[in-house]
């Protein structure tokens, strides 16, 4: 056991080295604020090239100061003492001291990596690893891990992973980057180019793992992914804020964070449906609909044109409208791109019309055409016959049960007709469910959009009328950061995609997420043990196989670092009801308290529920998490609203909600519904999302 004495003097030893790595943090921060100021100053030259330097110099020298600051809190927090005697400051920043000594490695640099993959069987000349904890400028506590028990120096604390997992989390996710474990940091550093695929069950770290791989990626190449960009989609909005965090934690703020609801421009869904519909919208079956629908006319759309033209009578009939249209849309070709085409058809009818009245016309083509043009009940034919068409517009058309059925026909299933033309009638009012948007962008894809003159992009270097700047590496890299914010709202051309939770994309979403990394390396996390998915597997595997291209790094991460072995245990037996043969990952730690299950009668439950929160907010310091049904969070989260403030610390969520969150203490309330809604593996996902505490609450026995 450790004593005071002992402990007292480490951290002392240590405080003496932050306080050192903190003067140079200050030296280096005034460096870059007099850079900055400097910069400004060029402005007073009076020149073109004078503003182009002050730009150059303020960014950069605005940049590092910014870095500086992000990285001030936990700027330090590993050591690793060697058997050569020599010790390395692990951290969050680089920092160098005057004479180019490193003070602190950057945890993503290479000669960072011993600090996470040495072992007691694997020590890789390590004799003790440190962990520095600190709050501001002031260490907290340090814990140690010795990996040489033959060597003569002194160890403090629990370990340093068993301190972390012991502490308690806060609202958003936090960033594992002083104990991250060697699968973990295997998967993080793996290589930057094709698909890497990280597996684990609840707990292992998947998600802070894929975004520490980021991080990572972007320190290695920051050109690449920084200019290209790095996207990280998340199964919901609500997960999404809770790694929010993360990145900005580790010095990044470049990634684009998206919910597979918000990838559409202009859309935003966190409504979701029922499990069966969810199927099928998510099916490939979709595909054949969509492309059907995107040809056809829409139900309102006028089947033949009548107009007088001086005197005559000029007819298109609804046999030569289809003609027209089928000749102005060959297969290949999207809607909204040929509609010059179908109008030029149409005139090219009552041109032929009036030569079949009037073999000499009194008027020339040309003329006869700008007349028409002019005529604003011939303009709103054209525009009724063939719209400029929205995805919206043509999936709320799919609300017409005998028009989806027809669309449908040899794909659809008469009860699976029934039930998504319900759900596309809620569309005007309700908006789109998140399986909706993937059918949308489909949609997008399919209908094209109409040719639109080309903007001309200024040149950033042109500083006056025939006068341009010569460029320097500076004004290059000024030029992609713009076009970086430039960058479309349907930005398509991702350096790096992350897809978190990826074990619930259905066959559309991998469609969609294709489309946003044609060109892109991957970094996909999931548990096959926890997929919501019920739909064909094959087909899963064909889309999932055609968005994600390249070689492959397949990780399996086999430790629980977040669940009790008495919470792990319950979450386990459940999933063995439907795949007893799954991998499931093995908890580290034991706190000896068992989940409690409470059984209470229906009229009771919201009582029994405000109970159980108080109790555990008692028990804990950190986030209480409760999990209800779906349908049931608003009433559930009402009745907790009216109790005495708990600073932020309960957080309301439904079951599919609670994918990829973590909370100190969870009240699960109704396991039964939750299994019937959305499946044991969902209720699995629910069961593992504690890390000291777990409150059942039901109304009925819920196991065997």
């Amino acid at each position: 056991m450790t004593s005071q004495t002992t402990l007292s003097r480490e951290i002392a030893t240590e405080q003496r080295y932050l306080d050192r790595v903190y003067a140079r943090l200050a030296q280096l921060r005034a460096a870059a604020e007099g850079a900055e100021r400097d910069g400004y100053r060029l402005a007073g030259v009076g020149n073109y090239g004078a503003l182009v330097e002050r730009d150059a110099m303020v960014f950069h020298a605005a940049k590092r100061r910014a870095a500086l600051d992000a990285e001030h809190e936990g700027l330090v927090f590993g050591r690793l003492d060697r058997r050569d005697g020599s010790v390395q400051y692990v951290g969050r920043l680089g920092i160098r001291d005057h004479d180019t000594t490193p003070l602190v490695i950057d945890w993503r640099a290479p000669a960072a990596a011993d600090f996470y993959q040495a072992t007691a069987a694997d020590p890789r000349d390590v004799v003790r690893r440190r962990m520095i904890r600190s709050r501001g400028e002031t260490v907290t506590g340090v814990d140690d891990d010795l990996l040489d028990p033959s060597a003569d120096v002194p160890v403090v604390g629990d370990g340093a992973l068993l301190a972390s997992l012991n502490r308690a989390t806060a609202t958003g996710m936090r960033d594992i980057v002083a104990t991250i474990q060697r699968e973990q940091d295997a998967a993080i550093r793996s290589p930057a180019s094709g698909v890497t695929l990280v597996e684990g069950g609840p707990g292992t770290g998947k998600t802070a793992v894929a975004l520490h791989r980021a991080a990572y990626l972007l320190y290695r190449d920051r050109s690449r992914f920084a200019g290209g960009g790095i996207l990280v989609v998340g199964p919901s909005p609500v997960f999404i804020g809770y790694i929010a965090t993360v990145l900005p934690s580790l010095g990044e703020h470049s990634a684009t964070l998206k919910s597979l609801g918000d990838l559409v421009p202009g859309v935003s869904a966190g409504r979701l449906d029922p499990a069966p519909v969810a199927t099928v919208k998510g099916s490939l079956r979709m595909l054949t609909v969509l492309r059907r629908a995107a040809r056809e006319q829409l139900p309102d759309a006028p089947t033949e044109l009548r107009l007088t033209w001086r005197g005559r009578l000029l007819r298109v009939d609804a046999a030569m409208l289809e003609r027209i249209r089928r000749r102005a849309l060959p297969r290949g070709r999207r809607r909204n791109e040929v509609r010059r085409a179908a109008f030029d058809g149409v005139f090219d009818a009552l041109w032929q019309d009036l030569l079949d009245q009037q073999p000499a016309p009194d008027r020339p083509r040309p003329e006869f055409e700008e007349e028409l043009s002019d005529r604003s009940d011939f303009r709103d034919f054209l525009r009724a016959w063939w719209p400029l068409l929205r995805p919206a517009q043509v999936l709320g058309s799919l609300a017409d049960r005998r028009r989806l059925a027809r669309l449908g026909s040899g794909v659809l299933s008469s009860a699976e007709v029934t039930a998504l033309a319900e759900s596309f009638g809620e569309l005007a009012e309700r908006g789109p469910t998140v399986a909706d948007v993937a059918l949308l962008d489909e949609l997008d894809q399919l209908l094209g959009q109409p040719p639109r003159p080309k903007r001309r992009r200024r040149d950033p270097y042109q500083v006056a009328p025939g006068v341009s700047e010569v460029t320097t590496y500076a004004d290059r890299r000024a030029a992609a950061r713009t076009a970086e914010r430039e960058r479309p709202a349907d930005y398509r051309d991702y350096a790096h995609v992350v897809v978190d939770e990826a074990q619930d994309v259905s066959p559309m979403q991998w469609r969609m997420l294709g489309r946003r990394g044609r060109s892109a390396s991957w970094t996909v996390v999931g548990d096959p043990a926890q997929t919501a998915w019920n739909g064909d597997e094959a087909e899963l595997a064909r889309a999932r196989d055609g968005a994600l291209r390249g070689r492959r790094d397949e990780h399996t991460l086999t430790t629980n670092y977040r669940n009790s072995k008495e919470i792990f245990e319950l979450a386990a037996g459940v999933i063995r009801t439907v795949a007893p043969t799954a991998p499931l990952p093995t908890p580290v730690r034991s706190t000896g308290v068992p989940p409690e299950e409470l059984l209470t009668s229906p009229a009771s439950l919201d009582a029994t529920i405000a109970t159980a929160v108080d109790a555990l907010l008692e028990q804990v310091e950190g986030t209480v998490g409760v999990i209800t049904p779906l349908g049931s969070r608003e009433r559930v989260a009402d009745g907790l609203a009216e109790r005495p403030a708990s600073d932020g610390r309960v957080q309301v969520v439904t079951s599919l909600e609670a994918k990829g969150m973590e909370y100190d203490a969870v009240v699960l309330v109704e396991p039964h519904t939750i299994s019937a809604q959305s499946g044991v593996r969902t209720l699995y996902v629910a069961l593992s999302r504690a890390t000291q505490r777990l409150t059942v609450v039901a109304t009925e026995p819920w196991r065997e």
